[in-house]
Order: structure tokens, then C-alpha cells, then sequence
């Protein structure tokens, strides 16, 4: 799978443009990490504990391109995480509503002590 807008997001595009039904963005984007690959539904297991949480991300539009102007660290793992296939955006801290996905290209084991980068490219 490659980066995918989520069917929520999705639904909220098609909405805005096709029948005039405001659609407003989320202040802030939050990254979250996933031990299986979310399909469009939203789908996919999230990494949980050990200091796990999803981090804010300021993301940058060029073109058709999506990027965060930064490397996102997240906090040092106190417990083994596992191994993080992929990455989705959420327009909350907690809960809320997936946005997009998309694949890591190289698979990560995340042990206790590790502390995990990632920049954002869609």
C-alpha cells in the first residue's frame, strides 16, 4: 500500500467540493505509529505504552507533495514497542479521526531505550 488519504477523509474532500459541506482542518496533525498497516477504513494496530504517544507535526504543502519541515522524535521508549511497519496523521492528540497512511519503507524494532525519528513525506 502506498500513502492513502483515509475513506474519513476522503468523505469530508468529496463533501467540501461536491455538496458545499464545510469541511474545517484540524488545527493540529498528530503522527502515530502502527505495528500492521492501516488500510482506508482506519483500521491497525497502534502502538500503546512504554511512553508511546502520538507527537504533533507541522506539515508544509508544496505542489502535490506533503512534508514536515522537521524530524519528529518521539519519547524515549520505556518498554519495547515492537516493530512500526507504518505511519498515520490524526487530527487529534488521542482518539479522533486518521487521515492518512502510509507505509515506512523500512521496518523499525523499537526496544526499550530506543527513541524513533521520522519525517513525514507524502
Amino acid at each position: 500500500m502506498s500513502n492513502s488519504f483515509t475513506n474519513f477523509l476522503e468523505t469530508k474532500i468529496l463533501e467540501h467540493v461536491f455538496t458545499n459541506t464545510p469541511y474545517t482542518p484540524p488545527p493540529t496533525i498528530y503522527l502515530g505509529l502502527f505495528l500492521d498497516e492501516p488500510d482506508e477504513s482506519g483500521s491497525g494496530t497502534e502502538v500503546s505504552g512504554g511512553s508511546y504517544q502520538r507527537m504533533a507535526v507541522p506539515l508544509t504543502v508544496s505542489g502535490n507533495t506533503v512534508t514536515n519541515d522537521d524530524i519528529v522524535e518521539f519519547p524515549t521508549a520505556t518498554s519495547n514497542w515492537g516493530t512500526i511497519v507504518a505511519g498515520a496523521l490524526f487530527d487529534a492528540a488521542t482518539n479522533g479521526n486518521m487521515l492518512v497512511v502510509a507505509p515506512l519503507q523500512q521496518a523499525r524494532v523499537i526496544e526499550t531505550g530506543d527513541v524513533f525519528r521520522f519525517r513525514w513525506v507524502t
